[in-house]
């Protein structure tokens, strides 16, 4: 048994001050509150553990590289598909290493990981597992080059060729008790609609598919099939199902996604110029959002968390779209469920997943407990526990210096 103890702590009830934490085997066995410090002190505020809903791990090594040309989203996945043209099994574990240990430093314990470079995901799990991130490993059925299109060349490595092949070797990958093995669809750019039936008819734990990310998107899948993205998932919209990005939708396609989860990623969402998504709407028709990071142009769960509100802001012209608790739950349990992990943040029987943030900081000083993750950034993020395990200490990843891990790891992709 490990005991921790919080200064201050967001329990599912509300704020608490010195709550003692009993983990044991990954789980916590024990919230006390009012007491007095022991075990391993946790200054600032505890918050339960940040879950990064979507990521693409090796699309860090574009970070800061593509901003001289300007162009559009689809300019960008040419440089992207040049990355990923490099990769090996070796080069991509030690990319998706230092990527995740990144994350980790940031406050994220968990990443649903949406993969798509065929060979590699055993080096993914591996890569999780050094960092200490809990994973979805969201293994991609990627089929077609887009609607009614061959796969490009740049393409083929994406691909099994059938969702019998996809589902034996995804189904051969192993878990662990911090690594699950989940599914998506990429896009309905490159899953048909009869693909998608079969995909609807496995037993997965969870599936996530990028849906109405750009305008082109809705306007290819009309002219081909008639019917919207969200209108082709039909079969697999659930409780189990993520839309992720979720952006240009119809009314319709809002109220059919009710009854599941929406992925918003605001920092990749700007940056790529796909727009602004209907999040408050999807909220009010029933759905519950969750956030993340994408192509780690940017990796701060909190500007994330922020962004959600900020573009809703921006959509209305009214401040206060999303409470403080609504927005910190987009980026703690709802974004563990969305993954196939159960919790109810820090709560007896729950993952022993928590991170301390520095309330003393020049950003943080001064702010409410109960808004704190509305002026923290990454920056402010001092420990990290994943599992039980202690991975951040005083604000050093237990792999030492990250960004040297980054340097060279990235610096492989551009050889």
């Amino acid at each position: 048994m490990t005991v921790y103890w919080a200064q201050h702590a967001v329990l599912p009830d509300g704020l608490a001050a010195g709550v003692r934490i009993e983990t044991d085997a990954g789980h916590i066995t024990a919230v006390i509150p009012d007491t007095q410090p022991q075990g391993v002190t946790l200054a600032g505020l505890v918050l339960p553990g940040l879950a990064n809903g979507h990521s693409h791990a090796f699309h860090r090594a574009l970070r800061g590289t593509t901003h001289a040309d300007g162009g559009t989203f689809w300019s960008w996945r040419e440089r992207m598909y040049a990355v990923a043209a490099t990769l090996t099994p070796a080069s991509y574990r030690a990319l998706a290493t230092a990527v995740f240990a990144e994350m980790v430093l940031a406050g994220y314990t968990v990443v649903g990981e949406f993969h798509y470079v065929r060979g590699t995901e055993q080096a993914v799990l591996e890569a999780a597992a050094a960092a200490g991130i809990r994973i979805t490993l969201l293994d991609a059925l990627y089929l077609e080059g887009g609607v009614g299109l061959p796969l490009a060349d740049e393409q083929r490595g994406f691909s099994d060729g059938s969702v019998e092949a996809w589902q034996h070797r995804r189904s051969a990958l192993a878990g662990s008790a911090t690594a699950l093995v989940g599914a998506a669809i990429h896009s309905v750019r490159a899953v048909t609609p009869s693909a998608i039936a079969e995909v609807a008819a496995l037993d997965l734990p969870v599936v996530h598919a990028h849906v109405s990310e750009q305008p082109a998107e809705n306007e290819q899948a009309l002219a081909a099939w008639g019917a919207t993205p969200v209108e082709l998932l039909g079969a697999v919209l659930g409780p189990r199902f993520t839309a992720v990005h979720a952006t240009h939708l119809t009314d319709p396609d809002v109220a059919a996604l009710g009854g599941t989860f929406a992925c918003f990623c605001p920092t990749t969402e700007r940056d790529l110029a796909d727009g602004i998504g209907p999040a408050r709407a999807l909220a009010d028709a029933g759905a519950r959002l969750t956030l993340g990071s994408d192509q780690n142009a940017v990796i701060d769960p909190f500007e994330e968390l922020r962004g959600l509100e900020m573009n809703e802001r921006l959509r209305s012209g009214e401040r206060g779209r999303f409470t403080p608790a609504e927005l910190l739950a987009a980026a703690t349990t709802n974004g563990y469920a969305s993954l196939g992990w159960a919790s109810d943040g820090l709560a007896v029987g729950g993952l022993a997943d928590f991170v301390a943030v520095s309330t003393t900081t020049v950003r943080t000083a001064g702010s409410a407990l109960e808004q704190l993750w509305l002026s923290a950034t990454a920056a402010d993020v001092t420990d990290v526990v994943v599992h039980g395990e202690r991975v951040v200490t005083a604000g050093t990843h237990r792999l030492g210096d990250v960004a040297a891990l980054l340097q060279t790891a990235i610096e492989g992709t551009r050889a």
